[in-house]
Protein backbone atom coordinates (compact mmCIF):
# COMPACT_ATOMS: atom_id res chain seq x y z
CA UNK A 1 0.00 0.00 0.00
CA UNK A 2 2.72 2.68 0.65
CA UNK A 3 4.40 2.05 -2.58
CA UNK A 4 1.00 2.86 -4.18
CA UNK A 5 1.08 6.19 -2.31
CA UNK A 6 4.29 6.75 -3.16
CA UNK A 7 4.08 6.34 -6.91
CA UNK A 8 0.45 8.48 -7.05
CA UNK A 9 -1.87 5.65 -7.86
CA UNK A 10 -4.69 7.52 -8.41
CA UNK A 11 -2.59 10.20 -10.72
CA UNK A 12 -1.48 7.43 -12.94
CA UNK A 13 -4.57 6.17 -13.62
CA UNK A 14 -5.64 9.82 -14.79
CA UNK A 15 -2.89 9.23 -17.23
CA UNK A 16 -4.18 5.81 -17.70
CA UNK A 17 -7.60 6.75 -18.38
CA UNK A 18 -6.51 10.32 -20.30
CA UNK A 19 -4.32 8.21 -22.80
CA UNK A 20 -7.35 5.20 -23.38
CA UNK A 21 -10.14 8.06 -23.82
CA UNK A 22 -7.96 9.58 -26.89
CA UNK A 23 -7.44 6.89 -28.24
CA UNK A 24 -10.88 4.82 -27.86
CA UNK A 25 -13.41 7.67 -27.42
CA UNK A 26 -11.71 9.82 -30.00
CA UNK A 27 -9.06 8.00 -32.63
CA UNK A 28 -10.32 5.38 -32.88
CA UNK A 29 -14.00 6.62 -33.83
CA UNK A 30 -12.85 8.09 -36.73
CA UNK A 31 -11.97 6.41 -39.88
CA UNK A 32 -8.29 6.29 -39.67
CA UNK A 33 -5.35 4.28 -39.82
CA UNK A 34 -3.53 3.96 -36.48
CA UNK A 35 -0.03 2.70 -35.89
CA UNK A 36 -0.16 0.89 -32.92
CA UNK A 37 -2.08 -2.55 -32.37
CA UNK A 38 -4.00 -3.21 -29.13
CA UNK A 39 -1.64 -4.82 -27.64
CA UNK A 40 1.28 -2.03 -28.60
CA UNK A 41 -1.24 0.91 -27.45
CA UNK A 42 -1.13 -0.88 -23.86
CA UNK A 43 2.56 -0.53 -23.87
CA UNK A 44 2.40 2.32 -24.80
CA UNK A 45 0.44 3.07 -22.11
CA UNK A 46 2.67 1.57 -19.47
CA UNK A 47 5.58 2.85 -20.33
CA UNK A 48 4.18 6.34 -19.61
CA UNK A 49 2.87 5.44 -16.34
CA UNK A 50 5.68 3.84 -15.32
CA UNK A 51 7.87 6.87 -15.80
CA UNK A 52 5.16 8.75 -14.08
CA UNK A 53 5.24 6.84 -11.17
CA UNK A 54 8.96 7.03 -11.41
CA UNK A 55 9.53 10.82 -11.51
CA UNK A 56 6.96 10.82 -8.37
CA UNK A 57 9.19 8.58 -6.26
CA UNK A 58 12.40 10.89 -7.26
CA UNK A 59 10.47 14.01 -6.40
CA UNK A 60 9.88 12.41 -3.02
CA UNK A 61 13.55 11.62 -2.81
CA UNK A 62 14.54 14.73 -2.95
CA UNK A 63 12.04 16.54 -0.85
CA UNK A 64 12.25 14.39 2.02
CA UNK A 65 12.97 17.62 4.53
CA UNK A 66 10.44 19.73 2.45
CA UNK A 67 7.49 17.11 2.84
CA UNK A 68 8.22 16.78 6.97
CA UNK A 69 6.91 20.09 7.09
CA UNK A 70 4.79 20.52 4.52
CA UNK A 71 2.57 16.93 4.46
CA UNK A 72 4.65 15.13 7.32
CA UNK A 73 1.24 12.71 8.15
CA UNK A 74 1.87 11.83 4.12
CA UNK A 75 5.55 11.66 3.94
CA UNK A 76 6.68 8.01 2.91
CA UNK A 77 10.47 8.55 2.10
CA UNK A 78 12.46 8.17 5.16
CA UNK A 79 9.29 6.60 7.26
CA UNK A 80 7.80 3.54 5.75
CA UNK A 81 9.77 3.56 2.51
CA UNK A 82 13.68 3.65 2.94
CA UNK A 83 15.46 6.11 0.11
CA UNK A 84 17.23 3.33 -0.81
CA UNK A 85 14.48 1.34 -1.84
CA UNK A 86 13.30 4.62 -3.21
CA UNK A 87 15.96 4.20 -5.46
CA UNK A 88 15.77 1.05 -6.35
CA UNK A 89 11.71 1.55 -7.47
CA UNK A 90 12.86 4.57 -9.42
CA UNK A 91 15.54 2.86 -11.13
CA UNK A 92 13.42 -0.04 -11.97
CA UNK A 93 10.25 1.89 -13.12
CA UNK A 94 12.57 4.62 -15.26
CA UNK A 95 14.36 2.01 -16.75
CA UNK A 96 11.12 -0.19 -17.86
CA UNK A 97 9.38 2.87 -18.93
CA UNK A 98 12.79 3.51 -21.87
CA UNK A 99 13.03 0.01 -22.21
CA UNK A 100 9.26 -0.21 -23.43
CA UNK A 101 10.00 2.95 -25.43
CA UNK A 102 12.86 1.54 -27.17
CA UNK A 103 10.86 -1.65 -28.19
CA UNK A 104 7.57 0.61 -29.39
CA UNK A 105 9.92 2.99 -30.99
CA UNK A 106 11.38 0.07 -32.97
CA UNK A 107 7.45 -1.82 -33.55
CA UNK A 108 6.83 1.61 -35.29
CA UNK A 109 10.21 1.47 -37.55
CA UNK A 110 11.31 4.94 -35.77
CA UNK A 111 14.20 3.54 -33.67
CA UNK A 112 15.51 7.48 -32.33
CA UNK A 113 11.72 8.42 -31.20
CA UNK A 114 13.00 6.45 -27.94
CA UNK A 115 14.92 10.02 -27.54
CA UNK A 116 11.76 10.96 -26.05
CA UNK A 117 11.49 8.87 -23.48
CA UNK A 118 15.58 9.31 -22.29
CA UNK A 119 14.43 12.94 -22.59
CA UNK A 120 11.26 12.44 -20.21
CA UNK A 121 13.32 10.42 -17.34
CA UNK A 122 15.98 12.95 -17.42
CA UNK A 123 13.77 16.06 -17.47
CA UNK A 124 11.91 14.76 -14.47
CA UNK A 125 15.36 13.67 -12.55
CA UNK A 126 16.63 17.54 -13.40
CA UNK A 127 13.08 19.17 -11.92
CA UNK A 128 13.33 16.86 -8.75
CA UNK A 129 16.72 18.00 -8.17
CA UNK A 130 16.64 21.83 -9.13
CA UNK A 131 14.55 23.08 -11.28
CA UNK A 132 11.43 22.58 -9.19
CA UNK A 133 13.41 25.27 -6.77
CA UNK A 134 12.80 27.54 -9.48
CA UNK A 135 10.20 30.59 -9.59
CA UNK A 136 7.78 29.49 -12.67
CA UNK A 137 10.34 27.25 -13.95
CA UNK A 138 9.80 24.18 -11.89
CA UNK A 139 5.99 24.64 -12.58
CA UNK A 140 6.28 25.44 -16.66
CA UNK A 141 8.29 21.91 -16.80
CA UNK A 142 5.74 19.49 -15.19
CA UNK A 143 2.87 21.13 -17.24
CA UNK A 144 4.98 21.00 -20.33
CA UNK A 145 4.90 17.20 -19.64
CA UNK A 146 1.47 16.76 -18.97
CA UNK A 147 1.03 18.08 -22.59
CA UNK A 148 3.82 16.07 -23.97
CA UNK A 149 1.99 12.87 -22.65
CA UNK A 150 -0.69 14.02 -24.82
CA UNK A 151 1.66 14.96 -27.61
CA UNK A 152 3.01 11.67 -27.77
CA UNK A 153 0.10 9.93 -29.18
CA UNK A 154 0.34 11.56 -32.31
CA UNK A 155 4.21 10.43 -32.28
CA UNK A 156 3.21 7.27 -31.43
CA UNK A 157 -0.10 6.07 -33.13
CA UNK A 158 -0.61 9.19 -35.97
CA UNK A 159 2.50 10.15 -37.28
CA UNK A 160 4.00 6.99 -38.61
CA UNK A 161 0.81 6.10 -40.36
CA UNK A 162 0.68 9.56 -41.96
CA UNK A 163 0.82 10.19 -46.14
CA UNK A 164 0.39 12.25 -48.80
CA UNK A 165 -2.76 10.78 -48.51
CA UNK A 166 -4.27 10.93 -45.55
CA UNK A 167 -1.98 14.00 -44.56
CA UNK A 168 -5.47 16.51 -43.94
CA UNK A 169 -7.35 14.20 -41.83
CA UNK A 170 -4.42 13.30 -39.91
CA UNK A 171 -3.75 17.06 -39.47
CA UNK A 172 -7.22 17.56 -38.18
CA UNK A 173 -6.12 15.03 -35.17
CA UNK A 174 -3.37 16.00 -34.82
CA UNK A 175 -4.90 20.03 -34.37
CA UNK A 176 -7.61 18.49 -31.71
CA UNK A 177 -4.71 16.73 -29.70
CA UNK A 178 -2.89 19.38 -29.98
CA UNK A 179 -5.77 21.59 -28.10
CA UNK A 180 -6.22 19.50 -25.65
CA UNK A 181 -2.66 19.27 -24.57
CA UNK A 182 -2.45 23.00 -24.49
CA UNK A 183 -5.39 22.49 -22.19
CA UNK A 184 -3.53 19.78 -19.72
CA UNK A 185 -0.36 22.54 -19.56
CA UNK A 186 -2.55 25.71 -18.55
CA UNK A 187 -4.46 23.31 -15.76
CA UNK A 188 -1.45 21.56 -14.46
CA UNK A 189 0.45 24.76 -14.48
CA UNK A 190 -2.21 26.58 -12.59
CA UNK A 191 -2.46 23.71 -10.29
CA UNK A 192 1.09 23.66 -9.55
CA UNK A 193 1.36 27.24 -8.30
CA UNK A 194 -1.77 26.55 -6.20
CA UNK A 195 0.05 23.47 -4.64
CA UNK A 196 3.31 25.83 -4.02
CA UNK A 197 1.08 28.19 -2.22
CA UNK A 198 -0.20 25.42 -0.15
CA UNK A 199 3.43 23.90 0.67
CA UNK A 200 4.52 27.60 1.51
CA UNK A 201 5.17 27.25 5.00
CA UNK A 202 7.50 24.29 4.43
CA UNK A 203 9.35 25.80 1.17
CA UNK A 204 10.11 29.35 3.36
CA UNK A 205 11.73 26.60 5.86
CA UNK A 206 14.27 24.53 2.94
CA UNK A 207 14.87 27.84 0.84
CA UNK A 208 13.05 27.20 -1.74
CA UNK A 209 12.05 30.14 -4.28
CA UNK A 210 8.54 29.34 -5.47
CA UNK A 211 6.32 31.95 -7.03
CA UNK A 212 4.26 32.70 -3.54
CA UNK A 213 7.53 33.04 -1.97
CA UNK A 214 8.84 35.28 -4.29
CA UNK A 215 6.12 37.14 -5.28
CA UNK A 216 3.93 36.70 -2.03
CA UNK A 217 0.56 35.07 -1.18
CA UNK A 218 -1.67 37.88 -2.21
CA UNK A 219 -0.03 38.90 -5.41
CA UNK A 220 0.46 34.84 -6.44
CA UNK A 221 -3.54 34.68 -5.32
CA UNK A 222 -3.69 37.18 -8.32
CA UNK A 223 -1.78 35.64 -11.15
CA UNK A 224 -3.75 32.39 -9.92
CA UNK A 225 -6.68 34.15 -10.39
CA UNK A 226 -6.00 36.03 -13.75
CA UNK A 227 -4.68 32.75 -15.02
CA UNK A 228 -7.76 30.83 -14.06
CA UNK A 229 -10.01 33.58 -15.53
CA UNK A 230 -8.52 33.98 -18.77
CA UNK A 231 -8.67 30.25 -19.10
CA UNK A 232 -12.35 30.15 -18.57
CA UNK A 233 -13.00 33.30 -21.43
CA UNK A 234 -11.37 31.17 -24.04
CA UNK A 235 -13.02 28.34 -23.46
CA UNK A 236 -15.99 30.15 -23.06
CA UNK A 237 -15.96 31.94 -26.47
CA UNK A 238 -14.61 28.65 -28.27
CA UNK A 239 -17.60 26.87 -26.97
CA UNK A 240 -19.55 29.60 -27.90
CA UNK A 241 -18.65 29.98 -31.07
CA UNK A 242 -16.71 27.28 -32.71
CA UNK A 243 -18.71 24.22 -30.68
CA UNK A 244 -21.82 25.64 -30.58
CA UNK A 245 -21.54 26.61 -34.59
CA UNK A 246 -21.76 23.12 -35.67
CA UNK A 247 -24.86 22.27 -32.90
CA UNK A 248 -23.18 20.29 -30.35
CA UNK A 249 -25.25 21.38 -27.82
CA UNK A 250 -24.56 17.97 -25.43
CA UNK A 251 -20.93 19.31 -25.68
CA UNK A 252 -21.28 22.84 -25.11
CA UNK A 253 -24.32 21.73 -22.03
CA UNK A 254 -21.02 19.78 -20.74
CA UNK A 255 -18.22 21.63 -21.50
CA UNK A 256 -20.35 24.86 -19.57
CA UNK A 257 -20.71 22.92 -16.55
CA UNK A 258 -17.95 20.72 -15.82
CA UNK A 259 -15.32 22.60 -17.04
CA UNK A 260 -15.45 26.34 -17.81
CA UNK A 261 -17.98 27.32 -14.49
CA UNK A 262 -15.97 25.46 -12.17
CA UNK A 263 -12.91 27.09 -13.88
CA UNK A 264 -14.51 30.49 -13.01
CA UNK A 265 -15.43 29.51 -9.46
CA UNK A 266 -11.40 29.21 -8.98
CA UNK A 267 -11.15 32.36 -10.43
CA UNK A 268 -13.13 34.03 -7.81
CA UNK A 269 -11.88 31.45 -4.97
CA UNK A 270 -8.35 32.20 -5.98
CA UNK A 271 -8.82 36.17 -5.23
CA UNK A 272 -9.37 35.31 -1.59
CA UNK A 273 -7.96 32.52 -0.72
CA UNK A 274 -6.14 32.23 2.72
CA UNK A 275 -5.57 29.26 4.31
CA UNK A 276 -4.18 25.93 2.97
CA UNK A 277 -7.80 24.28 2.83
CA UNK A 278 -8.31 26.72 0.39
CA UNK A 279 -5.68 26.27 -1.91
CA UNK A 280 -5.96 22.17 -1.15
CA UNK A 281 -9.63 22.74 -2.21
CA UNK A 282 -9.06 24.54 -5.60
CA UNK A 283 -6.54 21.85 -5.70
CA UNK A 284 -8.52 18.99 -5.97
CA UNK A 285 -11.07 21.44 -8.26
CA UNK A 286 -8.74 21.51 -10.59
CA UNK A 287 -7.87 17.93 -10.89
CA UNK A 288 -11.66 17.61 -11.57
CA UNK A 289 -11.70 19.99 -14.29
CA UNK A 290 -8.79 17.91 -15.93
CA UNK A 291 -10.71 14.95 -15.57
CA UNK A 292 -13.44 16.07 -17.36
CA UNK A 293 -12.25 17.80 -19.90
CA UNK A 294 -10.12 15.11 -21.37
CA UNK A 295 -13.68 13.35 -20.77
CA UNK A 296 -14.95 15.95 -23.20
CA UNK A 297 -13.27 14.49 -26.29
CA UNK A 298 -15.32 11.43 -26.04
CA UNK A 299 -18.35 13.63 -25.55
CA UNK A 300 -17.45 15.78 -28.50
CA UNK A 301 -17.29 12.74 -30.84
CA UNK A 302 -20.02 10.82 -29.33
CA UNK A 303 -22.07 14.38 -30.10
CA UNK A 304 -20.92 14.92 -33.73
CA UNK A 305 -21.54 11.00 -34.25
CA UNK A 306 -25.58 11.75 -33.29
CA UNK A 307 -25.89 14.49 -35.02
CA UNK A 308 -24.67 13.04 -38.23
CA UNK A 309 -26.80 9.98 -37.67
CA UNK A 310 -29.96 12.37 -37.43
CA UNK A 311 -29.36 14.97 -40.54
Amino acid sequence: MNYFKLIRFQNLLLLAFMLLIFRYGFLMQQNIFLALTDIEYSLFILAMVCIAAGGYVINDIFDQEVDAHNKPERRIIGVSISEEKGYYAYGALSILGVALGFYLSNVIEKPGFAVFYVLVVALLYVYAASLKQMPVIGNLVVALLAGASILFIVIFDLYPVTYDGNRQTMKVMFDMLKDYALFAVVLTFLREIIKDQEDIEGDQQEGLQTLPIVLGQQKTNYVTALIALAAGAVLLIYTFTQVLEYKLWITVIYATVTVIAPLFWVAIKAWSAREKADYRLMSRVLKLIFFFGILSIAVLTYNVIQNAQTV
